[in-house]
Order: C-alpha cells, then structure tokens, then sequence
C-alpha cells in the first residue's frame, strides 16, 4: 500500500521543508511514478556466435564460443539449465532457485559436423554449431522451441546486455510472467518490462508494476513448455508484439542462463517449476478466511470494526495494523493505544492480527535499531561508500542491507521480538520494492541504480542487480523470524514485492488498485497469471483500495473476492475520514450480498485448504485460468474473465458496471452443473445467464465433489464434526480429501490424514466408499454427509445388512448417526454415514 499517495491533508500541517520534500509523494506525480527509460536491444550489434570446441561434463555438455561458453546441464529427462556466459565467469543462480540437487536423467552426446545432439527419454536437444543456436524437439521429433536466427544471432550479449531469440508462429500463446497489468490472460502481441515498482493506481497500460518473475509458459498446438530466465536485473519480454515470427527477451545487464522445461501439459510445467524454485507452504488455516484492513483505523476503530462482524454474524479472522501503529513510523515500535487495542482484540477469541512492516529505517540518533544497524554496518550505501538516506514514511531512512544472512537473521530477531512477540499473528511486508521518496532527486522512486549491498563473500553488488531481489530477502528475512520464537507455528506473511520464488516464503496481493471497474477486471488475469507463475497464494484488495467504491462496485467485488486465495478487504480510510469500506458500508442489500458470500466462502473452507494442499504439493494454482485445465481447447486461450477455484468449481463474476447478464463458456468434455439451480449443460458451447446484483455464476463439473462444512464465525470456532460431500454424479467422482490440524508443522512429520472417497453408479445403484490412506491425525469428523445431486427417490438406503432410516427433515438428520432425507422437490438426498464405516454404502 502506497500510503502517501492520499496523505496531503497530515502534509499542509507540516513544516515547509517536509512538505517540499515529499511533494512527488501526492497522488499525481505518484500514478506517474516510472523507471528511466527502457533500453533497447540495438539489433545491429548482436552478437554472432559459433562453437568451436565440445566437451561433455557430467551432466550434458560445454561449448566453447571463443570469448564466451555455453554449458546446458541436464536436471531431469524433460528439464535443463542453459547458459551463454563470458569466459571465466562462474555460474550462478539467482535466491530463485531453491532446488540444486537434481539427479542427472539418463543422456547420449553425438557431436556430428555442424550440430551437437543431446537425448534423454523425453528430449531432443540440437545445438546448432554456426550460428550458434539451440532447438528442443519431444520425443516424436516435434519442435517444442528453437532459436530464431533471421536478425543474424540468437542469443548472446549486446552491449552487456543478455537477449535470446525464439522463433514461434501464428498459434503460439504466452501466460505467466508474473504480475502485468492489462485486462488478457494471453500476453501474446505484448511488450512487457520487470522492475519492481511502486505502481499506485496502475492502469491495464502501467508497464512496471510490485513484482518481477520472469518466468513463462508457451503453449504452442496445444503443448507446452516454460522458460525461467534467471536474471535479476531489470528485464523485457516482446512476445511476438514485433513480429508473428519470432519473440525474444533481454536484460539491462547480469546472465545469459534459462531454465527450460517441456509439458507437454500445462500442470507438468509448473510443478518443474515450482519444484526448482519452490512451492507454497501450507498456510494457517486462519489466513484463508476474510482479512479487514483499512489505512487510517483508529485503535477503537480497530476493535469496533471487529466487533461488528461478530455482532452481525459475518466471519471474519484477521484485522491488519496499518503504519499508523508505529511510533513516528520507527519499524518495531507501537504507539500505545495501538498495543492495546491489539491486546483487546486477541482477547475477542477466533480474531488474528497482522501487522505491517516497511524496511526504511529512520535516520534517528535515538532511534535503537538505527543505532545498532549503523554499529553493525548493516546499511545499503550509496557509490561513495556512505549508507544512502533517502525518504520514506518517517522521513530520512536508511535500508537494511538483506543480501547479508546476518542482516536478514539480524531483521529476523527484531520481527519476532517487537512485532510476533508483541502478539501479531501475520506480518504485512509492505513498501519493499523498495519504495523511496526521491523522485525530485531523480532516482525514480527507489534506490539510486549505483547504490549497493555486499553479499556474504565480500563482493559488492549494485542496485541494479539486486534491486529486484530486495522484497524477496525482506521476505526471507520476515520468514526465518518463526523459527526464532514461534518454531511450531506456520508463518504467515503478506508481500508486496515479489521475485521468482518468493512464494516460498509470503504470498501476494496486487498492490495499491483502485475502486474502479478497470482495476476489478484487471485482477482477475493478474490473479491467474501469478497463479502460473508459482504464486498460488494471490489476492487483490476487495473494493479497491485508493478512491471510493460505489455500492454496485463493492458488491461484484466481494463476490468475486470470496473465491480468491487470499481474500482481504483493504482501502484508504485517510482520504475521506468518513468513507468506510466494511461489509455493512454500503447498505442492507450489499451487506446481505456480503454475508451471502462471505458464508459461502466459509462453506467452502475444506475445499480450499484442499487446494491449498495440492499447491503445496504440486504448485498446482488455487484461482486457475480455464486454459490450466483445458489446454486443447482454444476457445480457453483468450479468456480472461472466468477461472476455475480449485480443480472442480468454475467462477464468472460480472466485472463490467451496470451489468446483469454475461456469456460464460463452459469448456468442452465436460458437463457443467448450475450451482444455484442445479441445470446441467454440455460443455464446449457458450451460454448467456441472467446475473442480478446478489448473484454471482458458478458451475460445478459433473463427476465432483466438493468437501464443505457448516459457517463459522472463524476459523477453529467449531470442531469440524460433520463433512459435507456435496457431490454432481455422472458415472464416477472421487475426491483425496487431506486433513491436518491447520496451524502446526506436525503435518510436516506425518500428523495428517488422507482419504479417498469414492462415488460411483453401477446399474442402477449408486455406491459409497472410503478408503483411509493416511490416518496420523487425530481427527475430530464423525459423519459424512453424502449430498446427491439431481437423483430419483432411493428405495433403498443401506451398508451389509444394515438399512438407513428414512428421516422427514434435514434437521432431523443431522441429529442421527446413518439415516437419510430426499427432497421430491430439489432431488436432493442427503445420507448420513458414520466417519468410522469401513464398508461400502448402496443407494438403489
């Protein structure tokens, strides 16, 4: 949150020299707020490399270019790092890349005249030896990618500056890359920058926004692949915006080194990639539910806010402390009345705290931790040697110097004293970019690009280099500080800046947005594109956070905000003292839509902390563009306003103002069940529905289910006793249902429980079964709740020899152990099974 954006009314009160000194912090000078200008690659001083020796290593092989090398290491049979660098550089990868153990695949080296040719089980690597240039073909010898040679080089350095082109053609689509603005998903025919950058109020033409992942994905005749270039410098991406022919991109400076995976599907290259550069922790169960957060609460504020939920019964689980907890804005300070109110709500009960943190450090002589840090040299400086100053929330600050492990285990400390130890639950990693007010000093909003850090060997590295990497060892940093004080407990952490990998320590919502119908549709594809970038835990700011939300904005907006991973309500309550933005701000009605969703959410909790797992596991996203899941359906490629939640569920807000009606396309090889009416649809066809105000469309795939339980007011309010499965039977589903405590690392030692329930028709019966794959955890379910959809009347409910009584309500269910309803009017039947049953139900 870019909190000086709004801030001209503290500003006028003021001393003259502080108002001059932040008078490119106002709203204007601040929307415009951009890097220097881009640098081009001058195409006519590309490089023109040749191979002129081959020696094979250990795992692939090392070319010899004259002044450069080339080395490509083979990591698995469908995945290799490949590098082009001057002679004598070590190679190096960037914080990114987690994984580096990889067991070398199988291969066979033929250095015939003018190729080397490298084969594992999956690929086929050609290495064009004059012009240097590479191409990856599958195992039936199509092409997957090559190198476009028509502008006389490939790849190599222009000017310092790292370039690869690829060839490509009219069918190819791109996805990934981080967050981008713009309102498509598909970034083919766009030119795309990555320098961190506080963007408040970005537009869908905002070129630089909080985070840099250069990574993506081609999908190229319903294939594809990714590229991870691994450089931290600022970078471009001209994916076929030139040309159909070819797309390329470059570095200002750093690496010629990728890292390249084959799919062919879609889901295969994000778990490579995510298993080379990480996957999300399981989250606290908590920080799945709604978060409340407003810059400018007042301490009462705080609990009032807090207290109103519950009072009008809509779930809620954590308020976030703004900057205005601080002292002065001095990092690891609170104000008192701030403590106290921190103190009253974690007495509320089911109520988590999360509270900002910003890395300028005030330039204060009785400031604690800027005197340790100026002791410990632990500043980044400027060229001269000196540690820069620069301003910030409270004026001249300086910045910790994170490329150190000591001063991020330094920063570590202080996290968990001052701001977990104070009783914050989450920390909100804010201003990360790093943000700096210096735009009057020509420095454009961050450090100066010569500025720089030392890294634990001693060597010096500049901003230019590092400066995109900075939010990413904040979050590391931020991260460690568990292990420090609460060693059992899940971290939770809120960034706004981002790197490749990052996702391994915080998740990440999409910065200062505003309330306007353009930011609502933009989040959407910023959403999934993060999602395949490895960031599955996204979020943006339900409302919007700078300006004014009308109340038909809020209510599209926290429809769609209920099925997002990370669900925050959050705006600038500065501005306008009395404008708020909580659930009941804008009426009855919207508050009624409001809680309708919320609950749902809450509903739903089981199936998201499910998705959450598989995340975890596989890198799988939670918000998924249609394209994840049906990649040979081109009719998905461009779609940019529906995405499915989780692996079952199909969202498709209204994004668009005075709207009450949309097409939704329902992807082919399916059958699409209406969650509200339950009407089925064929997929592969496109369907107009009636949206009113208090609806939102959501479908189901037939063959699912989706595991749901009872609304709590938060999460943990109430033991999970009974597990809904709400299940859409064609002929078979079947859902791997996982279960931990939600806020230890026990389950990293095994404490969980896994298990596969199964639904199927067999003639004219319909069979329950489970089977209890993993039982390590002491689980408090008791009762299944089978839920049938679109059913005929069972005559016959039963398990062996024993029969379920038919009950007259749902009501009357619930307080039985086995029985069960139908409803003639829904066809519905609900059937209550013992958790413990071992053998199978028969519904005839």
């Amino acid at each position: 949150m870019s909190h000086y954006l709004s801030r001209f009314k503290l500003i006028v009160a003021l001393v003259l020299a502080f108002v001059l000194m932040f008078t490119l912090a106002l709203p204007h000078a601040a929307a415009t707020t951009q890097p220097e200008a881009d640098t081009p690659l001058n195409l006519q001083q590309l490089q023109k490399l040749s191979v002129q020796n081959v020696r094979q290593i250990s795992d692939g092989v090392q070319l010899d270019l004259g002044d450069y090398q080339s080395t490509l290491h083979l990591l698995s049979p469908d995945l290799f790092k490949f590098s082009v660098l001057p002679d004598g550089s070590e190679e190096k990868d960037s914080p990114a890349i987690q994984k580096k153990d990889w067991q070398t695949p199988a291969f066979a080296i033929r250095d015939q005249r003018n190729q080397v040719v490298v084969k594992t089980d999956k690929l086929t690597i050609m290495l064009k030896k004059k012009p240097f240039a590479i191409k990856v073909l599958d195992q039936s010898g199509h092409v997957i990618s090559e190198d476009y040679l028509k502008n006389g080089a490939s790849s190599g350095y222009e000017n310092g500056k790292p370039y690869v082109f690829k060839k490509t053609d009219k069918s190819e689509n791109f996805y990934g890359f981080g967050e981008q603005t713009g309102s498509t998903l598909n970034k083919r025919g766009t030119a795309m920058g990555m320098w961190n950058t506080d963007a408040y109020g970005y537009t869908n033409d905002t070129k630089y926004v909080y985070t840099t992942i250069p990574f993506f994905i081609g999908l190229k005749k319903g294939n594809a692949y990714g590229i991870l270039f691994d450089n931290s410098y600022r970078s471009y991406y001209n994916m076929e915006k030139e040309s159909d022919d070819y797309y390329y991109f470059y570095a200002n400076g750093g690496p010629l080194t990728y890292y390249f995976m084959n799919g062919p599907d879609i889901s295969h290259v994000i778990d490579q990639y995510t298993e080379l550069t990480g996957r999300i922790n399981l989250p606290p169960e908590w920080a799945l539910g709604l978060h409340q957060s407003s810059w400018g609460y007042t301490p009462d504020q705080l609990t009032q806010v807090a207290q109103t939920y519950r009072d009008k019964q809509i779930p809620l689980d954590a308020l976030h402390f703004d900057i205005d907890y601080m002292n002065g804005f001095r990092v690891f300070t609170w104000k008192d009345d701030y403590k106290k109110a921190l103190d009253k709500l974690k007495q509320m009960g089911g109520l988590h705290a999360v509270a900002i943190n910003d890395p300028g450090v005030k330039a204060d002589d009785q400031y604690s931790i800027y005197q340790d840090g100026t002791a410990k040299d632990y500043w980044v400086k400027k060229a001269d040697g000196k540690p820069y100053v620069g301003p910030v929330w409270p004026k001249d600050s300086v910045f910790p110097d994170f490329l150190r492990s000591t001063v991020r285990d330094w920063w570590a400390g202080h996290v968990a004293d001052s701001l977990l130890g104070s009783g914050a639950d989450g920390i909100w990693n804010d201003m990360n970019e790093p943000a700096v007010f210096n735009d009057a000093q020509g420095f454009n909003h961050t450090l100066p690009l010569d500025a720089y850090g030392t890294d634990d060997n001693g060597n010096k590295i500049l901003s230019s280099e590092f400066h995109n990497l900075y939010g990413h060892l904040e979050d590391e940093a931020t991260y460690q500080a568990w292990q420090k004080t609460r060693q059992d407990e899940r971290p939770f952490i809120l960034s706004r800046d981002m790197f490749a990998g990052t996702q391994r320590y915080a998740a990440v919502w999409t910065g200062d947005s505003l309330s306007d119908w353009e930011h609502l549709q933009m989040s959407l594809p910023m959403n999934m594109n993060l999602g395949l970038s490895g960031a599955a835990f996204v979020g943006n700011d339900i409302g919007g956070f700078g300006n004014e939300a009308t109340p038909e904005l809020f209510a599209r907006w926290i429809e769609l905000g209920s099925f997002l991973p990370y669900s925050r309500i959050h705006y600038d309550g500065t501005s306008d003292k009395s404008y708020t933005q909580e659930p009941w701000s804008f009426g009855s009605d919207v508050e009624k839509i409001s809680k309708k969703y919320i609950n749902l959410r809450y509903q739903l909790l089981p199936y998201l902390y499910n998705a959450f797992h598989n995340a975890a596991e596989t890198g799988r996203p939670v918000q998924q563009p249609l394209v994840f899941q049906y990649q040979h359906d081109r009719k998905t490629y461009n779609i940019s306003d529906q995405f499915l939640f989780g692996d079952s569920m199909m969202v498709a807000p209204i994004v668009e103002q005075g709207k009450t009606s949309r097409s939704v396309y329902l992807p082919k090889g399916e059958t699409w069940v209406d969650f509200d009416s339950q009407k089925e649809y064929q997929g592969g066809q496109t369907i107009t529905v009636n949206v009113p105000l208090d609806s939102m469309p959501i479908f189901v795939k037939k063959d699912s289910i989706i595991p749901s339980r009872d609304v709590q007011q938060y999460t943990g309010e109430k033991p999970l006793k009974n597990l809904i499965l709400d299940t859409y039977l064609n002929s078979q589903a079947s859902f791997s249902f996982y279960e931990d405590d939600g806020h230890s690392l026990d389950h990293e030692r095994g404490a969980y429980n896994l298990t596969n329930f199964q639904v199927e028709k067999r003639g004219g019966r319909i069979v329950f079964s489970q089977d209890k794959q993993v039982s390590n955890y002491a689980s408090a379910i008791q009762s299944y709740t089978l839920k049938l959809h679109n059913v005929d009347r069972p005559s016959m409910v039963r398990t062996g020899y024993q029969a379920f009584d038919q009950t007259d309500s749902l009501e009357q269910l619930g307080g039985q152990d086995l029985g069960y309803y139908y409803d003639g009017t829904t066809k519905e039947l609900d059937v209550k099974i013992p958790a413990g049953l071992q053998s199978k139900v028969f519904i005839r």
